[in-house]
């Protein structure tokens, strides 16, 4: 534990260098210290907290407008996001911001159904509108693979459309899941434990298939049909790691969580690719997800335990100098969470963080909101180096067994670039509420809960 005087000059030194933000707009020293980046990864300490969204939406759009980002890639699945990015273009006939957000049907719906969100979609298919070039449009895409049943349907739909014996060869190959396809959870138990053969040739060949066509598919195309021949690609690429990715849920040990933030680089990168083949330019891309993926693995418990993590591997893929990793924190408030997989969003009370945890040490400089830049404070970088307890709350929060279920030590100066805190903050809005979301407060019942 540090001394008292060690302790006031951290406390100092973290006050120098922090920028306090005025409201959810005062985003400037945020955009000076991206500088030149061409992938800015936006954290969160939480899935439910409407202040990370609305800065993280608030430095999207200056990224966008301000500095020519293309595209804004999130923590989901590949088809839900991409009916946004049809919406925001605008190619889908959803008649509004709400319906195109429709897609995200999987729990947890209120990480992207929400009343922020709607917002972002609004602006984003505002700003297409009125950008001519159809090359000059923002693109919205989702990173993550838990979509096995839904982006089989869709490469199974695109290949119908161009190529019907190609459509019957893939129907053939997927039917390896037959209706597991469905439980994808169940399929892995099943083919992990030998209860059944696995589809893991099946769905690499299928995705072999999509990319050595790519000539013939594409005779005479145009940029459109190019378009919907990569989404149809990242579609198997999406099929063939959930195979793996469902399979690996029941080794043990970090190889399902490796594997899903491998895909998720995968994917960035394959974004990149394609959208700057098509500007002629290297492609600039905001990336929104949780800390424990945008955070540098390596400078974390979770790197010493053999994981990596999205951030870790766009610092190694592109250089440091050309990413920013920006994370979040938060000391209290609420949160809006699930006390269990696929039970209702509830407004849970955030408990007052650790006394040895990142949060508290920002809480005790007295400031209710900066931003701090770690790149441009060396003195800062040095305060944050050794390593402390840092929070993550995800879908699910469990306050009765926060220091063990939401909380590792991370060396949040390697970690991070850069690093925003909110000394209280408020729970998302979800577009569907249940019982027990309430538009009051939540009191503070811990650890009770009644």
């Amino acid at each position: 534990m540090d001394s008292p005087d060690a302790n006031q000059a951290a406390l100092d030194t973290l006050r120098a260098a922090a920028h306090v933000l005025r409201d959810d707009t005062d985003v400037d020293g945020v955009i000076d210290a991206i500088g030149d980046a061409d992938v800015v990864l936006l954290g969160e300490a939480t899935h439910g907290t409407r202040e990370f969204y609305r800065l993280r939406a608030e430095i999207s759009k200056r990224l966008i407008t301000e500095k020519g980002f293309d595209a804004i890639a999130v923590e989901a699945d590949w088809p839900d996001a991409l009916r946004v990015n049809r919406y925001i273009r605008p190619a889908e006939n959803a008649d509004s911001a709400h319906e195109a957000l429709n897609g995200f049907e999987r729990f947890p719906q209120w990480m992207w159904r929400n009343t922020e969100i709607v917002e972002l979609v609004s602006w984003l298919r505002l700003q297409n509108k009125q950008r001519t070039d159809r090359e000059g449009k923002i693109g919205f895409y989702g990173l993550d693979l838990y979509s096995l049943r839904a982006s089989i349907d869709a490469v199974i739909r695109y290949l119908s459309e161009v190529d019907p014996e190609a459509a019957r060869q893939a129907r053939a190959r997927y039917a390896c899941f037959d209706h597991l396809a469905e439980d994808p959870q169940r399929y892995g138990y099943a083919a992990n434990f030998g209860m059944r053969k696995d589809c893991e040739d099946e769905v690499v060949r299928q995705l072999v298939a999509l990319t050595s066509d790519r000539d013939r598919l594409l005779a005479g195309a145009g940029a459109d049909e190019l378009d919907e021949l990569f989404h149809a690609q990242q579609n198997a690429r999406v099929a063939a790691n959930a195979e793996a990715y469902y399979r690996s849920m029941f080794q043990g040990g970090s190889v399902s969580w490796n594997l899903r933030d491998s895909h998720m680089d995968d994917t960035l990168a394959a974004l990149q690719e394609h959208i700057g083949g098509r500007r002629g330019r290297p492609a600039r891309i905001i990336v929104w997800a949780h800390n424990s993926h945008i955070g540098d693995a390596s400078a974390t418990e979770m790197g010493d335990e053999g994981q990596h993590n999205l951030g870790q591997l766009v610092r190694q893929r592109v250089g440091r100098d050309r990413c920013f990793l920006l994370g979040f924190s938060t000391h209290a408030g609420t949160v809006t969470a699930a006390s269990e997989w696929d039970s209702p969003a509830e407004l849970k009370q955030v408990r007052p963080s650790h006394d040895q945890s990142f949060e508290r040490l920002f809480h005790d400089t007295g400031l209710p909101n900066f931003f701090l830049p770690l790149r441009a404070s060396p003195a800062a970088r040095d305060v944050l180096r050794p390593r402390r307890l840092e929070r993550a709350i995800g879908v699910i929060y469990l306050p009765q067994t926060e220091r063990f279920s939401h909380y590792f030590e991370a060396a949040l100066a390697e970690q991070f670039d850069a690093v925003v805190h909110f000394d209280e903050t408020h729970a998302l809005h979800p577009l569907e509420r249940t019982a027990a979301i309430h538009d009051q407060e939540a009191p503070e019942t811990w650890p009770s809960g009644i």
